[in-house]
């Protein structure tokens, strides 16, 4: 079995990584969170919260 150099390995890793860490990205920005839910959730849960029932 033919072995391989360490800088062999090196190349590898940092290909692997620059990969992996560019394919975890695309995967994070592509995500398109739903705004006008959360929007009106948000503002129901202020309105609340400024209605102290002492």
């Amino acid at each position: 079995m033919p072995q391989m150099a360490p800088i062999g390995w090196l190349s590898l890793f940092i290909i692997f990584s620059i990969a992996f860490v560019i394919f975890n990205m695309m995967n994070y920005y592509s995500f398109i969170p739903s705004m006008p839910k959360s929007n009106l959730i948000n503002k129901n849960q202020q309105m609340n919260s400024l209605n102290w029932k002492w």
